[in-house]
C-alpha cells in the first residue's frame, strides 16, 4: 500500500521514503521536521528534509503554517493537486500542539483583485482539540 502511494505520485519508493510515509500515515496529525527527527534518531536531517520536499513537490503531502514557527506536514487526500480549490481548513490545538486537517471543510473561495494570482491559501483555527478537552 505504501509503495503504491509513492508510485502513484511518481516517487521512487526508497527505504527512507517508505519509513517517513509510514510515520505520516500512522501519526494522524501533521508532523514537523523536528518531530520526524525525533522518530528517526539516526537519520540525517538533510535526508528527512529532502524526503518531505520530494513528497510536497509531488503533491503527496502539504505543508501547514499553523503559527508555531515551524511548518508541519500532512498527507494529501486522493486526487488532491494542492490547488487553492483543493485546500482545506486546519485546526491547531494550543494545549497539546497537534495540528489536524479538517478535510471536510474547504477554504471558502473569495474574489481576489484582477491581476492577482493566488497559488495557495491557508486557514487555521486555534483552540483545544477533542483529546485535550
Amino acid at each position: 500500500m505504501l509503495e503504491e502511494k509513492l508510485e502513484n505520485r511518481n516517487i521512487k519508493p526508497t527505504t527512507m521514503r517508505l519509513l517517513v510515509l509510514r510515520q505520516l500515515v500512522e501519526c494522524g496529525s501533521a508532523i514537523s521536521l523536528k518531530d520526524l527527527e525525533s522518530k528517526f534518531e539516526k537519520a540525517d536531517k538533510a535526508t528527512l528534509y529532502r524526503t518531505l520536499k520530494t513528497f510536497e513537490e509531488n503533491k503527496l503531502i502539504h505543508g501547514i503554517e499553523d503559527g508555531t514557527g515551524s511548518v508541519k506536514y500532512a498527507l494529501c487526500e486522493e486526487g488532491c493537486e494542492c490547488a487553492p480549490q483543493d485546500q482545506h481548513i486546519h485546526f491547531h490545538c494550543v494545549q497539546c500542539g497537534e495540528t489536524y486537517c479538517l478535510t471536510q471543510s474547504k477554504i471558502p473561495q473569495t474574489q481576489i483583485p484582477i491581476g492577482f494570482n493566488a497559488s495557495s491559501s491557508s486557514m487555521v483555527y486555534k483552540g483545544t482539540c477533542a483529546n485535550c478537552q
